[in-house]
């Protein structure tokens, strides 16, 4: 995984965390004061209500919303040894109080999902306090490498550790440090337990500018600017505790340019809301998010190519194909993903997107899983999500269209406004009416429809007259007798 630089940028409500690689932004991570995100923290919950037929229950952890926790996600001893989950109903009891953890962020009308199984991440480990064995990140593939880490812990009598990614290459002093302070956190949060109220937060996670330098940081990173004093020091505390090696790749900014202008990351993440994205080629992606799931469409758009037509297709979702990993990594799309790659007619280039597809999403820390074309052509991706997409975080719903993405045309309004006083004409006696409208119905009206308003006239017998109102929208108006 090569990231070339880390930009933390710091105001007073909002901590951004840019990803570049090759000079491009990869990633982009948000936390706000008024939205901060919630995954890793641990509560001290009441099962408010079990639910048998979902094998689920709702626990009130003192957010807004109860959060979600599944049978699945309670630690059963027994079913180390079964590999088996027991009915809800076996596992917890109506207003039984239990310590749960955040592992996915409420997202759009869903709530939070918990689990009791609980774990903390370090630099190279993460320690699962109920856990038994020793299990090793499978993105470390070199045997001999996965053995060595395994017997340092299993000589320090270990247990619940699994290793990661970046322990590779990591000397046995660091991982029996990390060890050791991961422990004496569990010792910390255990103590709290025992004096806990319903509703408080027991551990909270580190912030995003230290989860950057844990998670995203590594030997390939060039540097990690931060342009706030205050982060600065405590990314300096927090390398020189847990990763010296990176200590001196951080670098307090204090350049004249804003951070995220080194890179045009504002720019890029601005064209990272928007539904097109438009390939070097030529052609273009559209991305859809709904509530369900996203849907990519690739079109060749204005490349037409140099040789024939199936030349220029493949190529086309060649690119596309790199180009959608970046924009699921930069978007922080999870869930279903269905890509209608356009049609090719030779299986060898079918073979090589789909290979250009995994050999792109490898990169992301995201779990994620590709099926093969369906028989209609079509690609399933599913992608972990854990906290809310970029869209998400920074865009609300349109006030004007309601989030429907579209509004009825001028020409549909102005019918309906043709309806509406045929239906006053036949309910009240008027001597006329007024139409008090936004600016396009007016122009349109008196316009293009003067046949339409002509043949209304005539038929109520009553003058129409029609009012712009700059506060009014294209779809509302209001219809006053007179």
């Amino acid at each position: 995984m090569l990231f070339e630089e880390i930009l933390v940028n710091v105001t007073p409500r909002e901590i951004r965390v840019a990803v570049i690689e090759q000079g491009i932004l990869q990633e982009c991570h948000i936390e706000r004061a008024s939205k901060k995100g919630k995954v890793g923290n641990i509560y001290f919950g009441k099962v408010i209500r079990i639910l048998p037929g979902m094998q689920a229950a709702f626990v009130d952890i003192g957010l807004n919303k109860a959060v979600f926790l599944h049978a699945s996600d309670i630690h059963d001893p027994d079913s180390a040894e079964t590999k088996e989950t027991k009915p809800i109903e076996k596992l917890i009891t109506n207003n039984q109080t239990l310590c749960v953890q955040v592992f996915k962020d409420e997202i759009s009308t869903k709530g939070a999902r918990v689990t009791t199984q609980l774990s903390f991440p370090s630099r190279y480990l993460v320690y699962l306090p109920f856990g038994t064995d020793i299990g090793v990140s499978l993105r470390i593939e070199d045997e001999t490498e996965r053995a060595r880490l395994k017997k340092i812990l299993e000589a320090n009598l270990a247990k619940g550790i699994i290793v990661r990614t970046a322990a590779e290459g990591a000397d046995e002093a660091t991982l029996i440090k990390e060890k050791n302070y991961l422990e004496k956190i569990w010792k910390e949060i255990s103590g709290r337990m025992s004096q806990a109220k319903v509703g408080q937060l027991i551990y909270e996670d580190d912030s995003l500018t230290l989860r950057s330098i844990r998670d995203l940081a590594d030997a390939q990173t060039k540097s990690i600017k931060i342009d706030s004093l205050e982060e600065y020091k405590k990314a300096q505390a927090f390398a020189e505790k847990f990763v010296p090696s990176l200590l001196s790749k951080i670098e307090l900014y204090m350049g004249k340019r804003c951070l995220f202008d080194l890179y045009q990351t504002d720019e890029e993440i601005q064209k990272a809301l928007d539904r097109k994205v438009v390939l070097k080629s030529g052609g273009y992606l559209v991305i859809d998010q709904t509530e369900a799931l996203t849907t990519i469409d690739i079109n060749t758009g204005a490349f037409v190519g140099t040789k024939n037509l199936e030349e220029t297709i493949f190529k086309t979702n060649l690119e596309a194909a790199t180009q959608i990993a970046r924009q699921l990594r930069l978007r922080n799309i999870g869930g279903i993903i269905i890509i209608d790659f356009i049609d090719m007619e030779k299986e060898e280039h079918r073979t090589q997107v789909m290979s250009a597809l995994e050999n792109s999403m490898s990169v992301s820390a995201s779990k994620y899983k590709i099926g093969s074309f369906s028989p209609l052509g079509l690609v399933e991706l599913s992608r972990k999500r854990v906290r809310e997409s970029l869209k998400q975080q920074l865009c609300e719903d349109c006030h004007v269209c309601s989030g429907k993405g579209s509004v009825q045309s001028a020409e549909t309004i102005c019918l309906e406004i043709y309806r509406e006083i045929i239906k006053a004409h036949l309910a009240f006696a008027a001597n006329g009416y007024l139409v008090l409208c936004h600016e396009s119905i007016v122009n349109r009206m008196l316009e293009e429809e003067t046949v339409l308003l002509e043949s209304l006239e005539n038929l109520v017998g009553k003058p129409i007259k029609f009012q712009a109102e700059q506060l009014y929208q294209q779809e509302n108006y209001d219809v006053v007798l007179r």
